[in-house]
């Protein structure tokens, strides 16, 4: 087997992409990371520069890729590594440049290790490993980094002498509703008539929802969702790194999977946000506003995408990175995993015993908020 470097996915012919990857997971398609490429979304303005791995057999056919960028920042990857970042120049040693195999600002989990099932699985998966770790090594990167590894990937990579690093995010799951009124009656009466109070504010402010799917969008619309985008990550003091263009070219080339939602006051759009669908899970990613009113993001980023998923028989939703707010309204606590190759031993070491603490820490947490579920228990009264 071959293994090589290619420092753009245009390089590589959609088909053979998608038939490693899938088109189940929305991010992973060679239509989002080509576009977020041709839209220079990444690259050097932004620190994410591509060196994608592939592996082909002896006949020349692809059968392993990994997406994995060169990076000198820590930003979009949203698995926080700016203490190992500090501890490295407290030694006096550089952090930056680093690799990682990620879908740069997607907090989604999913396969980075993409391997041909008519192939070797475990020889492809070794070739991308080794591939990886000897780009890191001729490159003097400091570290090497998958995010939001899958769990049986993510073991794999332990086998590999790499360090795990546990997360959490919060998960809607169907228990398979009829409907709204449906999920709301398996909540605790405070949180069920919270929820209703929180609908039916944004329903007395006069603001009116619509859903809209990839290609039903007009120009506008994502020139309009773009501004509000924008204007979220400048308020927060961020840098709002997607373009409109990279917004308009997955609307365009992957439509059945681009999901808008629009909320309009007195003719006006006045917020909207960005989700991603696939065969049996809705992502949400991007939100933004240009009015305040009560109750509205959480209308337009988590009930409107509960409410999807119940109509189109979805099993799960994921809203995005961090926020227990979000178990409140009917999302659990779940598991996520990193995979960390570390260069310099002792500083290695010391990351080993913070990321075993993080670990223990996270478990503690997501055991705590399982106890204290919004859902009622099977003998409580589901009326209010």
């Amino acid at each position: 087997m071959k293994v090589e470097v290619v420092p753009s996915l245009e390089a590589v012919p959609a088909a053979d992409w998608n038939r490693l990857a899938g088109t189940d997971n929305p991010f992973l398609r060679h239509e989002f990371l080509v576009a977020l490429e041709r839209h220079g979304c990444v690259g050097e303005r932004y620190g994410w520069l591509p060196q994608h791995l592939l592996v082909r057999d002896g006949t020349g056919t692809l059968v392993g890729a990994a997406p994995l960028y060169m990076k000198w920042n820590s930003y979009g990857e949203l698995v926080f590594d700016w203490s190992w970042a500090d501890a490295y120049r407290r030694a006096g040693l550089a952090y930056y440049p680093k690799l990682v195999g990620a879908v740069p600002y997607s907090p989604v989990t999913g396969r980075r290790l993409l391997v041909n099932g008519s192939a070797d699985p475990e020889a492809v998966t070794e070739a991308l490993i080794e591939g990886a770790l000897d780009l890191g090594r001729r490159g003097g990167v400091s570290s090497l980094h998958w995010l939001f590894t899958p769990e049986d990937q993510t073991r794999r990579l332990e086998l590999s002498g790499f360090l795990t690093r546990t997360g959490c995010q919060y998960h809607w799951h169907n228990a398979g509703y009829a409907d709204f009124e449906d999920f709301l009656a398996r909540l605790r009466s405070e949180r069920r008539k919270k929820i209703r109070r929180e609908r039916r504010k944004v329903g007395e402010a006069g603001v009116e929802l619509g859903l809209y799917r990839g290609a039903a969008a007009a120009r506008a619309d994502w020139g309009c969702f773009h501004d509000l985008y924008a204007s979220t990550f400048q308020r927060r003091g961020g840098i709002a790194t997607l373009s409109q263009g990279f917004f308009e070219e997955i609307a365009a080339t992957m439509a059945e999977q681009v999901l808008l939602v629009l909320a309009r006051h007195g003719g006006r759009t006045v917020a909207a946000a960005l989700c991603l669908v696939g065969p049996d899970t809705l992502y949400g990613r991007h939100w933004g506003c240009r009015e305040t009113f009560d109750s509205l993001h959480f209308e337009t980023c988590y009930y409107q995408g509960i409410d999807y998923c119940i109509r189109e028989g979805l099993a799960r939703f994921e809203p995005g990175a961090q926020g227990e707010h979000k178990v409140w309204r009917g999302f659990v606590p779940t598991y996520t995993w990193s995979s960390h190759w570390i260069a310099n031993t002792a500083l290695r070491s010391g990351i080993q015993r913070f990321v075993k603490m993080e670990s223990r820490a996270v478990t503690e947490l997501v055991e705590d908020l399982n106890a204290h579920s919004p859902y009622r228990l099977s003998t409580d009264s589901g009326a209010d």
